[in-house]
């Protein structure tokens, strides 16, 4: 069966488009619903692989969400940097394109706790805010009340999500880590980047949790 490939960005993701068994369709970096709708439309059971940056791959996610096909629809990826945390989170191939390739459309799906957000967003990877002054409670449970240099977000195979509380000073870096299925953050408006893109404002409130679906990502051995 042939799989259905977006190539977010015009990058060059070789072996990809040589390929009989993959229909290919070039669009844009963190592409929006003109351009992956009438894809998804299309698929009819077909394997979807995105290309691209973990931007990109929320971007997708977005729009499979929206759509309500999260759960028929299977995704591989093939993430175009090496230090993609998506990759590291999940035990992806991210410094080797073919063996990537080869797992991406080989592999088995693994469901895999998908992040949302109250401004309408997923995370697929990781979430920084910071530096922040405020409360931030994951849970019931209370994890800053004060001042931490940031804090960082992403799933967690566990309850859904894990929190990393991050404080700096002159005896290093100290790291407070903290699992659950929500996070709350209340603070004096801080810079908000999710999966390596700035939000367009600072906020003062925000919260991620899991979604009540997993994403259907391959990452099973092929």
């Amino acid at each position: 069966m042939t799989v259905v490939a977006l190539a977010c960005g015009n990058r060059d993701f070789t072996g990809l488009t040589e390929r009989d068994d993959v229909v290919s369709h070039s669009v844009a970096a963190t592409p929006g619903r003109e351009e992956v709708d009438p894809v998804l439309r299309e698929l009819a059971g077909r394997r979807l692989l995105v290309a691209g940056t973990d931007a990109d791959l929320a971007s997708v996610v977005l729009r499979l969400l929206r759509t309500e096909r999260l759960a028929e629809v299977v995704v591989g990826y093939l993430p175009s940097d090496p230090d993609s945390e998506v990759a590291r989170l999940w035990g992806l191939p991210a410094r080797d394109r073919e063996a990537a390739l080869r797992l991406a459309l080989g592999g088995e799906p693994d469901p895999v706790p998908l992040l949302r957000d109250d401004v309408g967003g997923v995370l697929v990877g990781r979430g920084v805010i910071g530096p922040l002054r405020g409360v931030v409670y994951c849970d019931d449970e209370l994890v800053l009340r004060g001042q931490a240099s940031q804090l960082e977000v992403g799933p967690d195979r566990g309850p859904g999500l894990v929190v990393r509380t991050v404080r700096r000073n002159l005896l290093g870096r100290r790291v407070r880590e903290t699992s659950g299925r929500a996070v709350q953050i209340g603070c004096v408006p801080a810079r908000v980047v999710r999966d390596g893109v700035p939000h367009e404002r600072q906020h003062g409130k925000w919260t991620w949790y899991r979604h009540t679906e997993d994403l259907r990502l391959v990452r099973g051995l092929v």
